[in-house]
């Protein structure tokens, strides 16, 4: 396990930190394991990291967090996770009982958030799971009231996109047959349970329900049996390098079906820039964004100016909103009294990038989970109740050969 305490500290938020045994709060102690090596490196290093750069640098311009009528800089600890649950739940030991951080904030992707909920809620930290989502939100904010599921439900998921698959196959855009596969992982365990009775009852038919492991790297295999199953319909509940290949496999093996939807990666600009360049034209997948709301636009020219890199369009402006969230509960509290904390995370109305939220018993339901690329840009499409601005295509255009 490494620490990355001396980095931050000597570079980039060495203007934030205080030090001193001065008895009233002198800074805040800000501690998080994040995967900066493995399988979920590449999410974090678009969606998680970045965001939390653009907060801490926002506090520092602010001149820290407001604590009753003082502001408070902060002191940054960081661990890499290793994409390991093992590992996870060892550096988040170390930041309580070891470094004793007053804030948690929590790491990227369902299995992890899942897999250090029960170490959170021992020491009554607020987890704000901003990379996360699960059918069993609801049933775990009553075992972990400290926990907070800003992506929803799975079930949620499924909806929105049967919502879009029911916009298509109603005008005749689509067949009735869906190929799924799955990652073996929390994530795509729950994406394919909660589809799978939702398909059923809107009338489409499963051809093809697979699942791989976190760790595939070929994925041919897979797509020439999608290409075989006659289904109009290619869906994945995929991770990022389970999406980038799957869908460099279907260009190169010229897999075309008349809708094609990956997800998580699917929203990152390098899907459009780097993975599918000028592919990327009408695939479907997780998440959305409407481009062309103030608050968004105002959101992506800070994170560009900031992180030297453009937000994905999905969980990264959620993520941004639960750190919003966090400052706002802390702020109005006043000190830092985490139970107090957590009341006003639970019944607060927040101000945030990604709209006003309030949750529902801990759990988001402002959210997107279906979008399309459509000119450059990944629109938000459903559900119904966000609003979208942008109706679904299909076909999707044949893929241009492989560069």
């Amino acid at each position: 396990m490494k620490s990355y305490a001396g980095t931050i500290a000597a570079g980039l938020f060495a203007g934030l930190l205080i030090t001193g045994g001065a008895q009233a709060q002198d800074k805040i102690k800000i501690g998080y394991a994040v995967s900066l090596s493995g399988p979920n490196a590449a999410g974090a290093a678009i969606t998680t990291i970045p965001n939390y750069k653009l907060w801490f640098h926002d506090i520092e311009a602010a001149g820290g967090i407001k604590l009753g009528d003082k502001r408070v800089p902060i002191e940054v600890v960081a661990y890499d996770d290793q994409s390991s649950n093992e590992e996870l739940i060892k550096a988040i030991e170390r930041l309580v009982n070891q470094d004793k951080v007053d804030i948690l904030l929590a790491p990227w992707g369902t299995g992890m958030n899942l897999a250090v909920g029960p170490t959170f809620a021992k020491y009554g930290y607020p987890q704000i799971c901003a990379t996360c989502a699960t059918d069993h939100a609801y049933e775990l904010t009553k075992r972990w009231p400290n926990s907070f599921w800003m992506l929803g439900t799975s079930t949620m998921g499924a909806n929105s996109l049967v919502e879009v698959l029911n916009k298509l196959h109603n005008a005749g855009k689509i067949n009735d047959k869906v190929a799924m596969v799955s990652v073996a992982d929390a994530f795509g365990i729950e994406l394919a349970n909660a589809s799978r009775p939702v398909l059923a009852k809107a009338g489409f038919k499963l051809v093809m329900d697979e699942s791989y492991p976190i760790t595939t790297q070929d994925f041919s295999q897979l797509i020439n049996q999608a290409k075989g199953s006659g289904a109009d319909t290619f869906v994945a509940f995929s991770y990022p390098p389970d999406t980038f290949g799957l869908s460099g496999t279907a260009v190169a093996l010229q897999y075309n079906p008349p809708a094609f939807y990956t997800a998580v990666g699917t929203a990152f600009p390098v899907y459009r820039d780097q993975i599918m360049k000028g592919n990327e034209e009408g695939v479907l997948g997780i998440g959305g964004v409407n481009p062309d709301d103030p608050k968004y636009q105002e959101y992506a020219k800070r994170h560009m100016e900031v992180t030297g890199q453009q937000p994905d369009r999905w969980a990264s402006p959620v993520t941004y909103a639960s750190l919003q969230m966090l400052q706002q509960a802390i702020e109005r509290v006043g000190k830092i009294d985490r139970p107090a904390i957590i009341k006003e995370l639970q019944t607060g109305t927040f101000d945030t990038v990604a709209g006003t939220i309030k949750l529902d018993h801990n759990v988001n339901t402002h959210v997107w989970w279906a979008g399309q690329w459509q000119n450059g840009e990944f629109y938000g499409l459903a559900p119904a109740s966000m609003n979208p601005t942008h109706e679904p295509i299909a076909p999707k255009p044949a893929w241009k050969p492989a560069k």
